[in-house]
């Protein structure tokens, strides 16, 4: 009779364990804009059905583009594309039915921003601590 009724009970409590499941896509670009002639990283987030969030790779994801190509999660565009912008694909590999698209255009400007060197940032950090605010 014990053995029986804790059969049930483990019985009982696997039915009650369930694996989430992935209910939707959303893409969470770190820019807005893709850079050329680089790795530009795509990042996916898949809303679980438990409302959480897991981070997705080119392992869970199968991607594509309109331009460019895929190297696992890094969309590669040449120094000189063709185009203003580039749709993304991406499909969940477990079910084809859950995926997302988006457009994203390429940036225009070029990166000639001045990023100052180690020694720079040094320096104005010790001018500084050498004066002391009055007040």
């Amino acid at each position: 009779m014990k053995k029986g009724l804790l059969f049930l009970l483990i019985l009982g409590s696997f039915s009650v364990v369930k694996a989430q499941k992935i209910d939707s896509l959303f893409f969470n670009l770190y820019t807005d804009s893709l850079k050329k002639g680089t790795h530009n990283y795509i990042n996916l987030d898949a809303k679980m059905s438990d409302g959480s969030w897991m981070p997705l790779t080119s392992t869970h994801l199968d991607f594509s583009s309109s331009y460019g190509y895929f190297d696992k999660n890094d969309l590669v565009l040449p120094d000189t594309p063709t185009c203003e912008f580039v749709k993304v694909k991406a499909v969940l590999k477990a079910d084809s039915t859950i995926w997302r698209e988006t457009t994203i255009w390429i940036k225009k400007n070029p990166d000639d921003e001045y990023l100052p060197t180690n020694e720079e940032i040094l320096r104005e950090m010790r001018k500084g601590k050498t004066k002391k605010k009055k007040g």
